[in-house]
């Protein structure tokens, strides 16, 4: 068939294609993002900020006047996908599709404290009052454990809002007793409960330069072996690499 067809004509249905696709409705594909331990706290803030700001939405989680006077979400094609990544209650407010969870309360009583306190539930953040002391077998098998069932009673609860769940994004790190220990006993759980659903990674690997424990290369050989099974793709980061980012290009001491 297209080879009766001209160069053109080819590039121009390629074109409408590609336009039929990036203009079609995203309700029904739905992604939830999972922030554990400090390091998954940290870089969940900054990503739930630029969502914010891709979507125009306030820290209170309302969409500002302009987007408001042009018509609802559902209504603006430039802003289809919003439903990915935020649920709307029923006084229009947006939520995150994404669950917070660290075994010691500090990092997430900094996001109960922060600017975008209004943006999340509190379900949505879980905290214990003993942290995994940069020890995977206590984030695994000990402190872990006592937090595991309430962290996916509150996963369920995300997904029964979802039209078409797509899959978990789990951020974390592989050097701290929670994002490795806990991260590793929740992919398992999560591959039992949703084996169809995808599950990315987005991790942080330690680095000797800037380590902060000795156990970090223990509880990273620990976490590979353990989600090599139950993460269908992982985007890793070297820690000291990104410092150098930040020193060679952003110009910002660390």
């Amino acid at each position: 068939m297209l080879g009766l067809l001209k160069l053109d004509d080819v590039t121009y249905v390629t074109l409408r294609l590609i336009q039929q696709i990036t203009t079609m409705p995203c309700e029904g594909r739905e992604c939830i993002s999972i922030h554990i331990g400090q390091a998954g706290a940290q870089i969940g803030n900054a990503c739930w900020e630029l969502y914010c700001l891709e979507h125009n939405i306030g820290k209170d989680g309302k969409v500002s006047n302009e987007v408001s006077e042009s018509g609802t979400q559902s209504q603006n094609t430039e802003n289809q996908s919003i439903t990915t990544f935020f649920s709307e209650s029923s006084g229009g407010k947006y939520v995150p599709r994404a669950i917070y969870i660290d075994l010691e309360p500090t990092v997430l009583d900094e996001i109960r404290c922060g600017p975008f306190k209004q943006l999340f539930h509190p379900e949505q953040l879980i905290s214990g009052k003993e942290d995994a002391a940069n020890n995977y077998a206590r984030g695994h098998y000990t402190i872990g454990k006592e937090h595991i069932d309430v962290v996916l009673e509150k996963v369920r609860k995300q997904t029964e809002q979802c039209m078409g769940l797509q899959g978990f994004l789990v951020f974390h790190s592989f050097g701290g007793g929670t994002g490795s220990g806990f991260s590793s006993l929740l992919m398992e759980r999560l591959s039992v409960e949703y084996g169809k659903k995808s599950k990315l990674e987005f991790s942080i690997y330690p680095a000797p330069q800037v380590s902060t424990a000795v156990v970090e290369p223990y509880n990273s050989i620990l976490t590979t072996h353990t989600t090599l099974e139950h993460s269908d793709c992982s985007f890793m980061v070297d820690n000291e690499a990104i410092y150098d980012i930040c020193r060679r290009n952003l110009d910002i001491e660390v």
